[in-house]
């Protein structure tokens, strides 16, 4: 494997590891008492003063067009979809466990995928093979998430209940768990399609993550001004909590975003989205290792169920990239052999003219 190929494996490695590591660090301050309306508040206050200035200065030199009303808009309505994604993971994992949110954003491409065809972005060809593989695998994938969240099952691996940071509560409502987090995907598949769109009109990440962050930090603090009563419970401490909010910022949502865009640019969209089953794998580790968390059979069962859907829909997208790239190239080249064609054609002609001669 070459260097130009190993980096991106990695890379989206670490991005999958970071994204399951935030979800154990957040179900980790959640259970020691640190509000998760409030860490959504901090961290992507937080983010925002990070990209603030390389925003700025990316805006200012690369000579982007115009923030128009319509292009803040679509700012507005990416803050709010992918701020309420990250309340209902938050929500999610509170309920559930750190687990079962990594094996639920598996559900992203399937809803995606029906989102795509709702918003007329997809074309279902009954008769094509990638069409059908693309339906079977979101049927597969909601056929699982139903499984992880309503079949929960006998534990498989579970630490003794003396381990000091056992935090799995017995009070957790593992449905109402898996429910937002099957909302928390649901949204962020309606930020995927929203963002693409949006990137086509104003092709600057840096400056539309910063401006997300902005939103969110705005919305979720005017949602969390209403949700949360308690005054104090905005004062951070030395705690996990802190740890979390820096973390979150930092980590997930900075580093993990700007890695995961630059792999994108070199590997491609589906090479990255085919790493998203090895957050099951991370999850269940770091859950089992750190918090104590249960694997349960249940989980483990649907999980399957979800990675083969997962790659059912991804094998579809591969396959029709694949045909449209084919019919492209024979585009271009019939396009090219037209000319000599036809030069073969006149120089036939005027040998025989010549010869008549």
């Amino acid at each position: 494997m070459s260097m130009e190929s190993l980096l991106p494996f990695l890379g989206m490695v670490m991005a999958i590891l970071a994204q399951a590591a935030n979800m154990v660090v957040n179900k980790a301050a959640m259970s020691k008492g640190t509000n998760k309306y409030i860490m959504v508040v901090y961290a992507n206050g937080l983010s925002t003063l990070i990209l603030l200035p390389p925003a700025l200065f990316f805006h200012h030199r690369s000579g982007r067009p115009p923030l128009t009303f319509s292009i803040l808009c679509r700012f507005f309505m990416l803050a709010l979809f992918g701020g309420s994604a990250q309340i209902f993971g938050f929500v999610g994992i509170e309920y559930s466990s750190a687990t079962l949110g990594t094996a639920m954003l598996n559900l992203i491409p399937a809803f995606t995928f029906i989102l795509a065809i709702i918003f007329r972005m997809e074309k279902v060809q009954w008769r094509s093979s990638s069409s059908n593989a693309k339906i079977l695998g979101t049927i597969a994938s909601i056929t699982g998430a139903f499984v992880v969240t309503f079949y929960k099952g006998q534990p498989i691996m579970l630490l003794p209940s003396s381990h000091p940071l056992n935090l799995f509560s017995s009070k957790s409502n593992w449905v109402l768990g898996g429910l937002f987090l099957a909302a928390d995907s649901f949204f962020t598949s309606l930020w995927y399609i929203l963002q693409a769109s949006t990137l086509k009109k104003y092709p600057a990440v840096v400056v539309i993550v910063c401006f997300q962050c902005l939103f969110t930090t705005v919305q979720s603090a005017l949602f969390t001004l209403i949700a949360v009563k308690d005054a104090n419970a905005w004062e951070l401490r030395l705690d996990m909590g802190l740890i979390a909010v820096l973390y979150t910022a930092i980590v997930s949502i900075v580093l993990r975003y700007t890695i995961t865009t630059w792999c994108v640019r070199k590997a491609g969209a589906l090479f990255c989205s085919m790493f998203k089953p090895l957050g099951i794998i991370f999850g269940v580790i770091m859950g089992a290792i750190f918090l104590g968390d249960p694997f349960y059979f249940g989980s483990l069962v649907g999980a399957l169920i979800i990675v083969t859907g997962f790659y059912a829909v991804m094998w579809g997208k591969a396959r029709e990239e694949n045909l449209v790239e084919g019919g492209s190239r024979w585009e271009s080249l019939g396009q090219n052999k037209a000319p000599l064609l036809q030069n073969n054609i006149q120089e036939k002609h005027n040998c025989t003219s010549i010869l008549c001669k």
